[in-house]
């Protein structure tokens, strides 16, 4: 009575005649031989690197360059705009504890004497510590002004990166005094003791655009924010008729086994080096130089057997940094590379060092310099011309590897 379930005849199993299994199957086959072929048509490119190398930044570049417009264009802006306050709040309270362990508050006292004003660098800094250090004054609520804060309460970035951004709105006048007083200038020169992020100083330098009701981040917001990769992200595009995906993962040592899963047909491998970490250590290995490390990466990646048949780009990005960095920090004067022969302050003969260093890791000495490329991520119109050179030789070098060309 229609209580059972029902079993199709056998010349029904596939909706139709007699004769549909047949017809069906080489439907199917045609079906995959089509998704086979659209598959190996895809140019698939891999960013790989040491945590805050650069890797996001580049994939956001593609992202302007070369993708569709966000539809969810204001949400996705007011995340943003949530994640760059809370940058600065993490900036500053990393600046404050490197400030107390160089022990340099005297010379907070020094500048604050005389000052006209209550909000002195020492009074500033005496806050932060309480609040966003020590944690030994409860947090703050911004000051209520009575007009609509255009980033939203409650936007989607998070608990942690909401609770900081609502920091940094507490605390603004205190952040901008400290900032600018001259004993941070010294203390921001020795910032590589705390892994500051180097290109946080251009938030810090427009904190109070930042803390605008009206805010609302600019494609150089978007590209200097911070948030750490967790997972593989994929992104898709097509450049003058080919599909490309790039897949993003995280570069810390605990996100490095998720790499794995991304090593199946690719067809180039895109590393990324900051050259301005040669005198940083890995937030999660204190003893560990960042440069080190990034090559004995790049070693393991170029040497794979996984990556055998595939192009690789090597990109020394944050170039911009490197060059302000060494005319105040001695690249010979790490453990890591004491070996430095070359004239210190010296951009060019820097770079060079470490693109031999680079070099020295590979077996495949058909690794010429034309697969290597000195970036600024955050520069689009540099990151333009490096993508579109990159596309070029990594087409060229698929076409060579199958024979065609």
């Amino acid at each position: 009575m229609g209580c059972g379930s029902s079993k199709p005849e056998p010349s029904d199993a596939y909706g139709g005649g007699g004769g549909g299994t047949a017809s069906n199957s080489t439907s199917i086959q045609k079906q995959l031989e089509r998704d086979h072929k659209e598959e190996q048509s895809k140019i698939k490119m891999l960013l790989l690197g040491a945590g805050e190398s650069g890797k996001s930044t580049i994939f956001k570049q593609m992202r302007i360059l070369y993708g569709a417009p966000n539809e969810d264009d204001d949400t996705y802006l007011k995340m943003i705009g949530v994640v760059v306050r809370s940058n600065i709040t993490t900036a500053i309270r990393k600046l404050c504890m490197l400030l107390r362990n160089l022990d340099m508050v005297e010379g907070l006292d020094k500048e604050s004497e005389g000052m006209d004003t209550e909000l002195t660098p020492r009074a500033a800094y005496d806050e932060l510590i309480a609040h966003l250090v020590d944690s030994t004054a409860p947090p703050q609520a911004p000051k209520e002004n009575g007009e609509v804060d255009w980033v939203g309460k409650q936007p989607r970035a998070g608990p942690a990166a909401n609770n900081e951004a609502s920091q940094f709105l507490a605390h603004v006048d205190t952040i901008e005094a400290l900032w600018k007083s001259e004993t941070m200038k010294i203390v921001w020169t020795k910032r590589a003791q705390m892994n500051v992020i180097d290109s946080h100083k251009d938030f810090l330098n427009d904190i109070r655009r930042i803390a605008s009701t009206s805010f609302k981040p600019t494609t150089h917001d978007l590209l200097l924010s911070r948030v750490r990769t967790t997972q593989v992200i994929v992104e898709k595009y097509n450049i003058d008729g080919i599909d490309f995906e790039m897949y993003d993962v995280g570069g810390q040592r605990s996100e490095r086994r998720k790499w794995i899963d991304c090593f199946d047909t690719v067809d180039s491998v895109i590393f990324v080096a900051a050259l301005s970490e040669f005198d940083q250590s890995l937030a999660e290995a204190k003893h560990t130089n960042r440069m080190a490390e990034a090559i004995e990466l790049f070693r393991s990646v170029c040497n794979n057997r996984a990556f055998a048949d595939t192009s690789i780009m090597l990109f020394l990005n944050k170039k911009d940094i490197f060059a302000e960095k060494i005319l105040y920090s001695d690249i010979a004067s790490q453990n890591a590379f004491s070996d430095y022969a070359g004239p210190p302050k010296d951009f060019d003969a820097g770079v060079d060092y470490f693109i031999q260093k680079f070099k020295d890791c590979l077996i495949d000495e058909d690794f010429n310099d034309s697969f290597i490329h000195v970036t600024c991520a955050t520069d689009t119109n540099n990151m333009e011309f490096v993508l579109e050179s990159s596309r070029l030789i990594i087409m060229q070098d698929n076409l060579k590897r199958s024979g065609i060309m």
